[in-house]
């Protein structure tokens, strides 16, 4: 196998562009919305700019941490972000991208990872996880903006 996995989930959120973009990139709002359900997170590195790392501690609801490693290749604000995840467990690059549309700002999430069983089988989880973590920033921007 060696064509590459993608994992694509997109969602329109009712909050301007900008606002969008910064609940990832301001840590003290990504901390309260990043993982699924059951997650919560510390950010001990966060150096926004491309060649910097990205370190987040993701706490499950048993008490396990992971510790998640990742570099920011690109970051064009407030259009899009990318960054290679490095640790724990799978190596991807996640590309993340802020359109603007009529009700708001389309996020759309594009992972890919090299194809192996492995992935392959974790796929299936990521792409419903990835849900769970729009669920997150959803709830997160109602509370921050006041909008449905």
């Amino acid at each position: 196998m060696s064509e590459t996995l993608e994992i694509l989930n997109t969602r329109v959120f009712t909050a301007a562009r900008q606002a969008v973009f910064d609940a990832f990139s301001q840590p003290e709002q990504l901390k309260h919305w990043w993982g699924p359900h059951g997650f919560t997170n510390t950010i001990p590195e966060f150096d926004f700019r491309p060649g910097g790392t990205w370190r987040i501690v993701m706490t499950a609801s048993n008490g396990t941490d992971f510790d998640n490693h990742c570099t920011f290749e690109e970051v064009v604000a407030p259009e899009r972000i990318s960054y290679i995840h490095h640790l724990p467990m799978h190596v991807f690059t996640m590309i993340m991208t802020f359109e603007e549309e009529a009700v708001g700002t389309r996020l759309t999430w594009r992972m890919l990872f090299e194809r192996t069983e492995e992935n392959l089988q974790l796929s299936k989880f990521l792409a419903a996880a990835n849900e769970q973590n729009f669920d997150r920033l959803e709830s997160h921007l109602h509370h921050a903006t006041g909008k449905p």
